[in-house]
């Protein structure tokens, strides 16, 4: 008998196939707020005329751009974005740019709401291995424009990362996911292919890890399997031509799709929680820490999952295929990295991964128990 909870999320819609500019002065409409805080790519601000668009389509209804958000979203910057909206009186922050941006904004929420001013402060709201503390909610939401596809925009957490220890930190409250989330195919075409192809691994990641789970169920599976096939499809189609809008609108909703076994209870597994480590500690891209880790995951898991994992191969149309082999085939037919030492990782630095890894939420959860650091170490010298 299956057992679960599914939570649904404090999103009240996803708007596909309209240009952001348009699907936005909507969204000021529908929810009747006034002073919009922009939080956005630096490259789409300063070299492109997008965020120049947008704002003139919001006219004074916008109220200031924050567009210097680090990769990984440290604390630092957190409290500069916050003090500008906080300054700007923000009813509304409006998300334009990647995972960063993105999670980053969800931490402005908390902060403004929590009285957060410095860095230091973040650790009054940060979730802990006993949930997170008693926090005030956010008055002030968000509303998010991907321009990439690792799908941080349909959850309820943040990663933010803590310059002293290097570690990255979850914040958590239902109301951190963005009201709305508006997908513009046509936008996606400014973001650079490695960083589109990796974080379209990423969201594989989502729906590989979420099928393989020891704690997978039907309503998480339907999507992830939907998704997978989607994106195993649309990427190729991406790297083989740029300008395919309908393959970079198939990417966004198999990203969608990815979401659904974590956003119902699902837990991720070691590619994610090694993922967390070699991006807050060493500086690997979210996108590029799945590349390198989900193929070796799946080789080390297959004892234990071996048919869940023939699901993977079928939803990518090979279902005859070893999965951890054939998406190892697929991530370098992307031209994307396939090993630790590609992004810059050596094994001199496994035994301090593998001892952070376990500290990490998703290691524990694993669908092949992993017991302590050397079993994550015998993953990390596969993916060497």
């Amino acid at each position: 008998m299956h057992r679960g909870r599914v939570v649904f999320g404090a999103m009240d819609e996803v708007v596909f196939g309209r240009p952001a500019s348009e699907a936005l002065v909507a969204q000021l409409d529908r929810l009747g707020t006034r002073r919009a805080f922009l939080m956005v790519s630096g490259t789409l601000n300063r070299e492109t005329d997008v965020i120049d668009t947008i704002r003139r389509a919001l006219g004074p209804r916008c109220v200031g751009t924050f567009d210097a958000m680090p990769p990984h979203t440290p604390r630092s910057a957190v409290i500069a974005a916050s003090e500008q909206a906080r300054a700007a009186d923000t009813d509304l922050i409006v998300t334009i740019g990647g995972g960063s941006i993105t999670d980053g904004a969800k931490a402005v929420q908390l902060c403004l709401a929590n009285d957060i001013r410095s860095a230091d402060d973040i650790d009054r709201i940060k979730a802990g291995r006993g949930g997170s503390p008693q926090l005030a909610a956010p008055a002030v939401r968000q509303i998010s424009v991907p321009t990439t596809i690792a799908g941080g925009e349909f959850s309820s957490t943040a990663g933010v990362t803590n310059e002293k220890t290097k570690v990255k930190e979850a914040l958590r409250h239902p109301l951190l996911m963005p009201r709305a989330v508006l997908l513009d195919p046509w936008l996606s075409a400014h973001t650079p292919e490695w960083l589109w192809l990796s974080t379209g691994i990423r969201a594989v990641d989502h729906c590989v890890e979420g099928i393989c789970s020891r704690e997978a169920h039907p309503y998480g599976d339907a999507q992830a399997l939907k998704g997978l096939s989607m994106l195993a499809q649309a990427l190729p189609r991406v790297k083989a031509d740029a300008k395919d809008l309908d393959a970079r609108m198939d990417c966004q909703i198999g990203t969608w799709l990815s979401t659904g076994p974590l956003a119902s209870g699902v837990p991720m597994g070691a590619s994610h929680g090694i993922g967390y480590v070699l991006g807050a500690e060493f500086g690997v891209p979210h996108g590029y820490t799945s590349c390198v880790m989900l193929p070796s995951v799946m080789r080390w898991n297959k004892s234990a999952n071996a048919e869940r994992q023939a699901l993977v191969a079928a939803a990518m149309g090979r279902p005859n295929d070893d999965a951890g082999d054939l998406l190892d085939r697929f991530i370098r037919g992307l031209g994307m990295p396939r090993s630790l030492r590609e992004v810059g990782v050596g094994p001199e630095q496994f035994d301090r991964i593998a001892q952070q890894a376990m500290a990490t939420t998703w290691v524990p959860r694993n669908p092949r128990r992993i017991e302590g650091p050397a079993q994550v170490r015998e993953i990390l010298d596969m993916a060497a």
